[in-house]
Order: C-alpha cells, then structure tokens, then sequence
C-alpha cells in the first residue's frame, strides 16, 4: 500500500512540474514571439525569400531572447519565493527532499533548452547566482552539470572545465544527503572531473582531468589531485615525471 502512494506522489508531482514547465515556458516564449509576430506582419510586401529570410532571422533571435528571458524568470522565482537548499539527511520522502527535486526542476529547465549557449559567458554566472550561488570575480563555467547551485561557493578566478560535475546531493541508504561544496580561489576544475557532496578545495588548486573526488574530501592549497578515486599527486612523483619527460 505504502509503494502505491509513493508512486501516486511521484506522479502528482510529475504533473505539476509538467504544468509549472509549461507556463515558464508559456512566460518566456511571450517576449520573442512577439518579435516574430511583428516581422511577420512587416515583411508581407516582400519577396518571398526576403520574407522568410527576415522571418528565419527573427525566429533564431526570438530563441536567444527567449532562453535569457527564462533565466530571469527561473532566478526571480526562486529569489522570490527564497528557495535554499540546507544541508542535512532528509527521507526521500519529505518536505526538504520535495523542495530540492523542485529547485532541480527549475534549473534542469534551463539545462535542457539553453544553458550550452551561455557557458563561458557572463550570463553563466548570472544564472548560477540567481540560482543562489556565492561566486567571486571573473569565475569561469565550461560546464551545466553544476547543480544544487545554493549549496556551492566558489572564489576568485576559478574555471570549471567542459564536462566537469559539481553536485551537492547524494542519495545513500533511502535518505537524500545535502552538503556544501566550498572551491577556492584560482582553482582549475579539469574536464569531466567530478566533485561531490562535503567537498573543500583549497585556493590555487587543479583537479585533474576525470577525477573524482568523493564526498566530504579535502584539497589543500595548491595541491594537485587525479584518479579515480582522486588522490593528492605528490612532489616527488611531479618530479619522476617531469624527468621522464626530460
């Protein structure tokens, strides 16, 4: 009986995200098919390959328009309504884990229509920000798995790589556990590297490329890790390496 109602639940709440999707999507689209409405119109004495070169120009814009829009909408929201994710261990079944997959929600909207066109931009950090993240100056995302941006700080001229994982979740033993991920200052998040819950990366760090760093792990300063399970690469073997290189 119990199973039954969970999938019930899940399913409820399947729906009202589906209806929630549908009017930020409703919201957003307003402002650009607005643009091409009034090209549509303007251009009706033109030829037809002038027309629908207008017409295909003002449908590309109305996306960008469209995906920015979406994005102050998506951070207002939440900014509104202030949505914070706290750390703890909570039943996958209750109110704080209900609250988490609904601030997902909310960015895995963006993750799926338009992220991949502001990485490596200011409008990259705009997003995670309005999202509830606290970033320095001049940080750098080549990344949109970034998620559970109100458990993330990150400092100073930090570059997350393409394809590197930042999560502040985990699901262990039927609970939903949350934790900051605190990164440093002038730190390099290497490609496809993975970092998880509890992790604390000192200043002027470098992850390695593909490496994982499990959870609640700490990076000194300055050091460097790799592997997988990620683990401090030591002077010495800097150095073997560099000989063998020479």
């Amino acid at each position: 009986m119990k199973s039954w109602m969970m999938v019930v639940g899940q399913v409820i709440f399947t729906v009202l995200m589906y209806g929630m999707g549908a009017l930020f999507f409703g919201l957003a689209l307003v402002p650009g098919l607005s643009l091409v409405f009034r090209v549509w119109a303007a251009s009706a004495v033109m030829p037809p390959f002038s027309r629908m070169f207008f017409l295909g120009c003002s449908l590309a814009l109305g996306y960008f328009i469209f995906g920015l829009t979406l994005i102050l909408l998506v951070g207002t929201f939440r900014t509104l309504f202030r949505l914070r994710l706290q750390e703890g261990n909570y039943p996958l079944f209750s109110w704080q884990a209900l609250q988490w997959a609904f601030v997902s929600s909310l960015y895995l909207m963006i993750n799926f229509t338009f992220i991949d066109f502001i990485l490596l931009t200011p409008f990259a950090n705009l997003l995670f920000r309005l999202l509830g993240a606290k970033l320095g100056r001049n940080v750098q995302f080549n990344s949109k798995f970034v998620f559970d941006a109100t458990l993330l700080e990150i400092g100073d001229n930090t570059v997350v790589g393409g394809g590197a994982i930042i999560i502040g979740h985990i699901v262990e033993r039927g609970l939903l556990r949350l934790k900051k991920v605190k990164i440093g200052r002038n730190v390099t998040i290497g490609s496809h590297a993975t970092i998880m819950p509890g992790c604390e990366i000192g200043d002027g760090a470098i992850i390695g490329a593909s490496a994982v760093l499990l959870k609640d792990t700490k990076v000194g300063r300055r050091q460097i890790w790799f592997g997988i399970p990620a683990e401090e690469l030591r002077r010495d073997s800097i150095k073997e390496a560099e000989a063998a290189q020479g």
